[in-house]
């Protein structure tokens, strides 16, 4: 870790030993630090970029950008590169069988729900959910262009399926038809929850 090391060791001398669930507070600490670590890459270059076409700078529209692609970052730190810090660690894993894929909605989940782990039942159910939900709130909002309900839950899914299918080619985690209904529904809620704002937005006009 480059920038939350610190944070993460006084958490390992406190709280390692009385949580069960501890490697994931580490999944979470260190896919946090790599996305500081990208956005402040991406940062430098949005400003040289913004430089060299001599664009006049929208601060609310620049945050929101920067917003939407930590966002993005750590999406992908916390479900596709887990223990990849810079590019040069990705690996491909070839000859995994298709059979390792579930394509049978909500068995998985079920299992879940039955097994010893609540917290595992919650976050495959809920935080898949929740994940998605920021999503369906900006793509609509940075898009200039009208955009329905139908397109970006297009977008989320097709986001989705991209995220299970490096899973499976980086083996970093469990490929499931369930992630994408989650995660789609988490879409549809963010959409309908960014629908809501600008209804009330309009209404306190």
């Amino acid at each position: 870790m480059i920038f939350l090391n610190p944070l993460y060791q006084q958490l390992i001398h406190l709280y390692a030993d009385k949580i069960n669930h501890f490697p994931l507070i580490r999944l979470s600490i260190l896919s946090l630090d790599k996305t500081i670590f990208y956005l402040l890459i991406y940062i430098v270059l949005r400003i040289l970029y913004l430089k060299k076409k001599k664009r006049k700078v929208k601060f609310k529209r620049e945050l929101g950008l920067g917003l939407f692609v930590a966002y993005i970052l750590l999406l992908l730190f916390l479900t596709v590169f887990r223990a990849q810090y810079f590019p040069w660690d990705i690996h491909i894993v070839t000859g995994r069988s298709l059979s390792e894929i579930n394509i049978i909605p909500i068995i998985e989940t079920l299992k879940l729900a039955g097994g010893t782990s609540i917290v595992d039942f919650f976050y495959n159910l809920y935080g898949n959910i929740a994940w998605f939900i920021p999503f369906g709130i900006m793509v609509p909002a940075l898009k200039k262009k009208r955009i329905n309900l139908l397109q970006v839950t297009i977008m989320g899914a097709l986001f989705s399926i991209s995220i299970e299918t490096a899973q499976f080619f980086l083996q970093s985690g469990v490929t499931d038809i369930d992630d994408v209904i989650f995660n789609v529904l988490g879409v549809i809620l963010g959409y309908c929850l960014y629908q809501f704002g600008k209804s009330l937005k309009k209404a306190f006009k």
